[in-house]
């Protein structure tokens, strides 16, 4: 299966799809104004793919309207969140701002951001499920346009499942069977499972709401952490697996998901759990002739994962607010979305933009089960939570290390969770 001239055949075939409904449209942003506009969109686009999809997208809204420039400028996710402290606080801000809805509650609640609800379209309202909407509205307000969506998946060598004998079928995979599989899979000095999780934080609050793990209860600054059974849930299976079964490779807990992808590749794992964005990684780094597959959606009790897309905003002092919700209109056409969804093989928000890549790909190279798995996405407690980014970073990122490193007990773990959200939240 040549995955690589697939994946990009289908690929090139949406950016080209994106270009004709953009050539077509000019009532989508010019407003017949003789008044020049230039925004600045900050775009955090970093695979190759998804970079062209992006700037084409760009090149034909400028094409479509002379009077509205948009001017792309190229961000970082590892920066973003002090990039845009930065930029608020001087008023520097793009006019169009790419972030994640878990980022930008802070702002929002700060007041940097616009209230986008009289400005989108019917249509892109419309296109969007509300339970996604929840996750960017407060108070009947909507601060950003939800864009992408990310799920976690389990990705497997094919050639070592058959040989094990394992096949995955069905509408979801159990935590208890993934447990089993690994189980099965390791043996020879090799492991049934590689969980690059040296950022494990988001992970598990997302995995954590197979079985209905909240981590807060309340909102803004006046949420409270809530840690018991259901939110240790996660991790410790994790633990389990890797210091009792052994069927996890513990090294693999202190490397990023782009680091396991080689003994992936190499067959030291038959399994691995990632982004489903990862599948863009395999698909360019692969060596030839290697078969992978997407396995089922994982299942506690639910099939749930937390919705965090990423967005698009508008300053609240910005000076084109109108012209830039008509370009994120623009955007957020199921053509352009699934574009960049294809290229960052991330979910769209909209079911026409789904239909698209599933009409592209023919649901080939796991983009069936990949998009299956955003059905259960909605938004989670942590997403309305302001410091939550503090905690995450100074709190639950180094106590979940320590316990995946099997260096802390559970009940450790609970507490440094749990007393750690009064240091950051005070």
């Amino acid at each position: 299966m040549k995955k690589v001239v697939t994946a990009l055949m289908a690929a090139g075939a949406l950016v080209a799809l994106a270009a004709c409904g953009g050539g077509s449209d000019n009532s989508s942003g010019d407003s017949g104004s003789t008044e020049k506009v230039t925004l600045k969109f900050q775009s955090l686009a970093f695979q190759k793919t998804t970079v062209a999809a992006t700037k084409k997208i760009v090149a034909d809204w400028n094409a479509a309207n002379p009077n509205i420039q948009v001017e792309y400028v190229q961000g970082s996710w590892d920066s973003v969140h002090d990039q845009l402290v930065t930029q608020f606080q001087g008023g520097t801000a793009p006019d169009v701002i790419q972030d994640e809805s878990a980022d930008i509650t802070g702002f929002a609640n700060q007041g940097y951001l616009a209230d986008l609800s009289q400005y989108l379209s019917q249509e892109t309202k419309d296109a969007v499920p509300q339970g996604v909407w929840d996750t960017v509205s407060s108070d009947g307000k909507v601060f950003a346009a939800p864009t992408l969506l990310q799920s976690y998946v389990v990705f497997g060598n094919s050639a070592l499942l058959k040989q094990a004998g394992v096949s995955a079928t069905g509408d979801s995979l159990s935590w208890d069977q993934l447990q089993a599989d690994a189980k099965k899979l390791t043996a020879g000095g090799k492991y049934g499972l590689g969980w690059g999780l040296k950022s494990p934080t988001a992970t598990v609050l997302n995995l954590g709401m197979n079985f209905d793990a909240a981590f807060f209860e309340g909102t803004g600054r006046d949420a409270q952490v809530k840690i018991g059974d259901p939110e240790l849930e996660v991790p410790k299976r994790i633990n389990a697996m890797a210091y009792t079964d052994k069927s996890i490779d513990p090294t693999s807990l202190t490397q990023s998901g782009s680091d396991v992808l080689p003994g992936f590749f190499g067959g030291k794992y038959a399994l691995i759990v990632g982004g489903n964005y990862a599948a863009q990684q395999i698909v360019e780094q692969a060596p030839k002739g290697f078969q992978w597959e997407v396995l089922p959606p994982l299942k506690g009790s639910s099939e749930k994962q937390a919705a965090n897309p990423q967005t698009l905003s508008v300053p609240a002092e910005g000076k084109h607010i109108k012209e830039s919700a008509q370009f994120i209109d623009f955007l957020m056409k199921a053509e352009n979305l699934a574009a960049v969804g294809q290229g960052d093989w991330l979910i769209p928000t909209t079911q026409a933009a789904r239909d698209a890549i599933q009409q592209a790909t023919g649901g080939k190279n796991g983009w069936t089960q990949t998009l299956a798995s955003g059905a259960e996405l909605t938004k989670a407690p942590f997403q309305s939570v302001e410091n939550y980014p503090k905690w995450k970073d100074q709190i639950a990122t180094p106590a979940l290390q320590e316990f995946l490193a099997n260096k802390i007990d559970l009940v450790t773990l609970g507490k440094k969770l749990n007393d750690g959200w009064g240091q950051v939240n005070s």
